[in-house]
């Protein structure tokens, strides 16, 4: 299967007209014609049409597995078509006209058949009872039994995990035609058996080619770009390589341009467009002592920084462009470099690999296997060698994707239930999907299991690993060094607290253990605590309140520090692990967004609003980023990554305030920081004299409360700054002469804020509009302009900024 688009043939979505019935399980072997049939949403689920029509909700989630679910429509025109179904969840048979015509056992697998439709002609499928599929099948007893998974059996069958994993997920059963259906007609025999494939050698880009020989006579061409190379024919394939010296190089964000060349073949007059590519190289550096695990692309490292990404939408489970395109922007927005598709998850359509190609966000794509024992025989994994060939087949030409994996915890699991080594994997693993990967996208490294490496699975000095040190084992931040992390392809969950608008509109209870509020909080089974407990254990470390003393006394307060919690913690991990001498490479949040309103783990709620903690990373995440290290009696050091392609000159200073506003100390110095590098400079170094700027010595009283750097361009511009407070002085409350001025220009409107002592974790709270930054520190003296964007259009801004250190509140609008 190949997204073709094809000159000589006629496509038609067939998202219209659809109906849908529920049946007993195995009550009906072909379409019913006494049935309650309702209105349908295809591309989707069961659950999203009849959440549509007002008969299924997130809060009350009817079990769907129980069911037969039969769809059906008219398809239009008559004569011979072929129809593909790009994912049948889970297990389907397909009829025409009452006749089954096709079976599918696996979602993850499209499917292709031809038929021959009279005018007229009724297509139907029907989704089989998941839960009666399992009830029969038998498989060898698993090794181990997952402790994250409802269901064990779920191993046996090609479905998501998506609505089975309690404690994180709502028990949404995800059954239906959940991606596209297409109707093609051709005017010319189709491509078939087509491959392809793009490289990068020593400045040469080079695209391959083959196919099935389509027959005639005509020549044929293969065009890339403005290029074009014929193609030949032998033993009944078409084949060839295009090459192109010295092509524009694509960069991951940041880091330089994204060209895209579009990919055609013309056989005469007919022209199949097989999509668009990039070109690059991409190796993992493991380091002298082959412990690392760095991306290297186009011979320059990369430091990748991201999220594990979540579906668009968990009800319908939506992939196109429409529904993606909004989240991949905030990515963006966000100087995200690397998004991670999880093994408990669902592939993605094409459009969101299409996005990425565009947006430069390399992409870490697990195949879709998690913490279970998966079967070894030889029929399941003929059926997993074709899952991987449709999934790489559809990204054969994705500049985009970067690591491909063999799933999530599987080793892991195994490892921490005390298995011996030779448990910990299977063929499936160790030879059926790096032998496919091997073949079809040879340019990209395979990971067997996220995590991986080391003497256990799961350490974090070695290969990949899910750190949770800082976070769920509540470790102290300096274990974000200590742990000597290599990579995380996971890390960093916290209950992070949407902003108060999505509160009002989508959770309006108290946030002081209401079961609702509870109830969004995720948490792993069997543990005596969840992950709000978590974050307010690094809310008593950082301000030094009593948080459930404070959540009961003053609530407002309360969600203003979860808030910031969140966001600090992540802005100090990754300020660790993105300076020059870090042995980290990279380091992915646990995850994207929200599959429910709520304190959950995404840094995007669930209304697709960014969190305080969002913003934090978009800080973190910049290409031109200064942050600053306590190194204790070494003092403050300040450290400028540059990951663009040009050399940036700026001045950097440092000033040591009393008081949020009196400089004791201060210093600055001119820079030179080289393309693709990072530079650090001590505060000594800036001031050019001792000061304590760590309060590491106390002599005596501090002389000071926060540091404030700076990076100006020649011209005094702000490209980037950094503050450190000393212990217990971030959320110590005054007056700050905090103001807001609400002002509009062509643009549209926007904040102008200002204080007199530097406010810590400014937050700006409207119910009508997000702000293009927030939770920031506001220096002194310093005017800031703050974009307002519309949640929906026609409501005037109107709302309050506050931070945590001060005693007022700044209001705006009416």
């Amino acid at each position: 299967m190949h997204p073709l688009s094809d000159s000589a043939a006629r496509a038609t979505d067939l998202d219209e007209g659809w109906t849908l019935a529920l049946t007993a399980p195995g009550a009906f072997p072909e379409p019913p014609v006494h049935a309650e049939w309702l209105p349908a949403i295809v591309p989707g689920t069961v659950a999203s049409s009849l959440a549509a029509i007002g008969r299924w909700s997130l809060d009350r989630p009817e079990p769907l597995h129980g069911k037969d679910a039969w769809y059906r429509c008219r398809l239009p025109g008559e004569g011979p078509c072929r129809l593909v179904f790009e994912g049948l969840a889970t297990i389907a048979d397909v009829f025409l006209d009452g006749a089954l015509v096709a079976s599918s056992q696996s979602m993850f697998v499209p499917l292709e058949i031809a038929v021959m439709r009279r005018a007229d002609s009724e297509l139907a499928i029907c989704f089989r009872s998941l839960a009666f599929e399992l009830d029969r099948r038998k498989g060898k007893r698993a090794r181990w039994r997952p402790t994250m998974i409802d269901d064990p059996r779920l191993r046996l069958v090609r479905t998501t995990f998506l609505g089975h994993m309690p404690g994180w997920c709502p028990p949404v059963d995800v059954v239906g035609p959940f991606r596209s259906i297409t109707l093609i007609e051709d005017g010319a025999p189709p491509l078939r058996d087509l491959s392809s494939s793009v490289a990068l050698t020593g400045g040469v880009g080079s695209v391959t080619v083959s196919f099935a020989d389509p027959g005639g006579d005509e020549p044929i061409m293969l065009r890339v770009g403005s290029h074009e190379a014929p193609l030949c024919r032998q033993d009944g394939r078409v084949s060839g390589t295009l090459t192109i010296q010295n092509p524009a190089l694509w960069w991951p964000r940041g880091y330089g341009a994204q060209p895209l060349f579009s990919i055609s073949i013309a056989i005469g007059g007919r022209t199949v467009t097989l999509g668009r590519t990039g070109f690059r190289s991409i190796a993992v550096d493991r380091g002298a002592e082959g412990r690392g695990f760095a991306l290297v692309v186009n011979g320059v490292p990369i430091f990748c920084r991201g999220a594990v990404w979540t579906p668009a939408d968990i009800i319908s489970l939506a992939g196109r462009r429409k529904a993606v395109e909004p989240l991949l922007g905030l990515a963006a927005e966000a100087g995200f470099t690397m998004l991670r598709v999880g093994g408990t998850m669902v592939y993605e359509d094409r459009a969101f690999h299409e996005l990425c190609d565009e947006l430069g966000i390399l992409v870490w794509q697990d195949f879709m296997f998690a913490n279970c024992d998966y079967p070894a025989d030889d029929g399941f994994a003929a059926d997993i060698a074709a899952e991987a060939e449709a999934v790489l087949g559809r990204l054969s030409l994705s500049p985009s994707l970067a690591v491909l994996c063999g799933g999530s915890e599987v080793a892991q699991q195994a490892a921490m239930m005390g298995l011996p080594p030779e448990s910990w994997s299977s063929r499936i693993f160790e030879s059926v999907l790096p032998a496919t990967a091997s073949r079809l996208r040879p340019d990209i490294p395979f990971v067997p299991s996220s995590p991986f490496g080391g003497e256990l699975p799961f350490v974090a000095d070695t290969g990949v690993t899910h750190y949770y040190g800082v976070g769920a084992y509540r470790r102290p931040l300096e274990d974000a060094r200590r742990a000597n992390v290599r990579f995380a392809s996971e890390c960093l969950a916290f209950a992070n607290v949407p902003d108060a608008a999505t509160l009002a509109e989508a959770l309006p209870v108290a946030s002081v253990h209401h079961p609702r509020w509870k109830a969004a909080v995720p948490r792993d089974l069997g543990a005596a605590w969840d992950f709000e407990d978590v974050r307010e254990h690094y809310t008593e470390v950082l301000y030094g309140v009593d948080p459930m003393r404070l959540r009961t006394e003053d609530p407002a307060r309360h969600l203003g520090l979860a808030r910031a919690t969140s966001a600090d913690v992540a802005a100090a991990t990754f300020a660790e692990w993105r300076r020059p001498g870090s042995p980290t490479a990279g380091g992915l949040v646990w995850f994207f967004r929200d599959l429910v309103p709520g304190a959950g783990w995404g840094v995007i709620d669930a209304l697709d609003r960014p969190k305080a903690i969002f913003h934090a990373l978009k800080r973190a995440f910049a290409p031109l980023a200064l942050t600053i290290t306590d190194e204790g009696v070494n003092g403050l050091h300040l450290h400028v990554a540059n990951d663009g392609p040009e050399p940036v000159e700026a001045a950097l200073s440092l000033a040591c305030l009393r008081d949020g506003r009196l400089p004791v100390a201060q210093g600055s110095r001119d820079l030179m920081i080289p393309a693709r590098s990072a530079v650090s400079v001590t505060a000594t170094a800036l001031l050019g004299a001792f000061f304590d700027t760590t309060y590491a010595y106390r002599f005596g009283p501090a002389g000071h409360d926060v540091s404030l750097a700076e990076l100006r361009s020649a011209d005094g511009a702000l490209l980037a700054e950094a503050t450190h407070w000393l212990p217990g002085r971030r959320a110590e409350r005054q007056s700050l002469g905090l103001r807001a001025v609400l002002e509009r220009d062509a643009e549209g409107w926007f904040l102008r804020l200002s204080a007199e002592r530097m406010a810590a974790h400014v937050l700006i709270e409207d119910p009508h509009y997000r702000s293009s930054d927030n939770g920031f520190d506001l220096a002194p003296g310093r005017e800031r302009i703050v974009r307002l964007i519309p949640f929906h259009d026609g409501r005037a801004p109107e709302g309050e900024v506050r931070s945590i250190n001060g005693r007022e509140v700044a209001r705006y609008g009416a």
